[in-house]
């Protein structure tokens, strides 16, 4: 699949990056609506909604509203949110918040890469985020870990052997500022964008376990 990524330095947490992220993904809809109406016109194309900033929920607040609100009680203690969790989600934000895009905030360090900067009030949970677009995952980011003993503490805490990070950790020996980063996956975004039926048909050469060449 394509993978449209974006790292970047000088933040001060996740906020930032989502920021960011939400700067490319409005950019991109809005050279879309002004060089290609022909072609939303063509593909009867409904564009998406966001009357303003994205709105925003914190992990554990998505899972208490799901289990409240929509008698989905499996969201409560899960580390992750399932699909329906988050068509759920998605649906909730077009309602009440008029937004096809919602970024849920703050999973669980248990879910995140071990670089992930955990939230400092509760370090349970992380700085970082999904952003849901019409109910479907659509980018994964957050901030990282920028200096060299969180990184070599939080590698051990995960059980790995530090020697194959060895190069990489060398970098932070040197001063890092804050940083952070998402990517962004291509086909998942045309095909939430076209509302398709599969992810195979906003894929140039779809590959499967039935399906390898070309």
């Amino acid at each position: 699949y394509v993978s449209m990524d974006v790292e970047f330095g000088f933040i001060e947490d996740h906020f930032d990056v989502m920021a960011m992220a939400e700067t490319v993904i409005t950019g991109i809809l809005d050279y879309l609506g002004m060089y290609f109406q022909r072609e939303i016109g063509l593909l009867k194309l409904e564009m998406p909604v966001y009357p303003g900033p994205f709105p925003h929920i914190h992990f554990s607040d998505a899972q208490q509203m799901l289990a409240d609100k929509f008698g989905m009680t499996d969201a409560i203690g899960a580390n992750d949110l399932t699909p329906e969790h988050e068509r759920t989600l998605g649906r909730w934000a077009r309602e009440e918040c008029g937004s096809d895009f919602l970024f849920v905030v703050g999973y669980p360090m248990s879910k995140r890469p071990f670089y992930t900067y955990p939230d400092i009030e509760r370090p349970e949970f992380s700085n970082s985020f999904d952003l849901l677009f019409r109910g479907t995952e659509l980018i994964t980011g957050g901030q990282r870990l920028h200096r060299y003993e969180d990184y070599m503490a939080a590698a051990q805490r995960a059980g790995y052997d530090i020697d194959n990070f060895a190069a990489y950790f060398e970098t932070f020996k040197h001063g890092m500022p804050k940083h952070g980063g998402f990517a962004i996956g291509l086909e998942r975004f045309v095909m939430q964008l076209l509302k398709l039926d599969n992810i195979r048909q906003a894929t140039l050469f779809p590959r499967d376990i039935h399906r390898l060449t070309p």
